[in-house]
């Protein structure tokens, strides 16, 4: 995978300027003055695969950018402090206002959106779930897809965290 490291000019640590100086084996932003090394991280996300007794899937239509006016799985970005399976239930109520139960792990997946933004995307299946469906934060709406009649999802890995939990729930039968 190729991306492009955020263009960070300035030391977090005391304000100086940054080099990029092959640190630990690759380029990485080092402050010429303190010699701070910043360490750029994916961003974690969370992505929830919501399967109905009809093998239908929760959708939500985004309405922000990127991809506005897309159908993905609910979910979102992780809080500073927020357990990965908080983070989801959160998204999923605050986008369909369903609450989450018991949740599963699918799988990580990368996900690059422009030149330098890096996503780790952890996929959960909602296995059990209450509340009835309305589109709230981020969402112009939320509808019930089956496999059949599915639109293309705005973000390969909701594609591939789908396919994962259906082989998921196959497997276990």
């Amino acid at each position: 995978m190729k991306v492009n490291l955020p263009n960070i000019q300035f030391c977090p640590a005391c304000g100086g300027e940054l080099a990029l100086i092959d640190t630990e084996g690759r380029d990485r932003p080092v402050c010429t003055d303190c010699g701070h090394i910043v360490y750029i991280n994916p961003i974690p996300a969370i992505a929830l695969v919501v399967i109905d007794e009809q093998r239908r899937v929760l959708l939500v239509l985004r309405s922000v950018e990127p991809k506005k006016g897309d159908w993905c799985l609910p979910g979102g970005f992780l809080e500073w402090g927020e357990h990965p399976k908080e983070g989801g239930a959160r998204e999923l109520f605050e986008e369909t206002g369903v609450t989450a139960g018991e949740m599963e792990l699918v799988g990580a997946y990368d996900s690059v959106t422009g030149t330098c933004r890096h996503v780790l995307v952890l996929a959960y299946r909602v296995k059990d779930w209450s509340g009835e469906e309305i589109a709230g934060d981020d969402a112009d709406a939320v509808a019930w897809y089956s496999l059949d009649d599915m639109p293309k999802l705005a973000f390969d890995n909701h594609e591939l965290a789908l396919k994962d939990a259906f082989d998921q729930i196959e497997k276990n039968m």
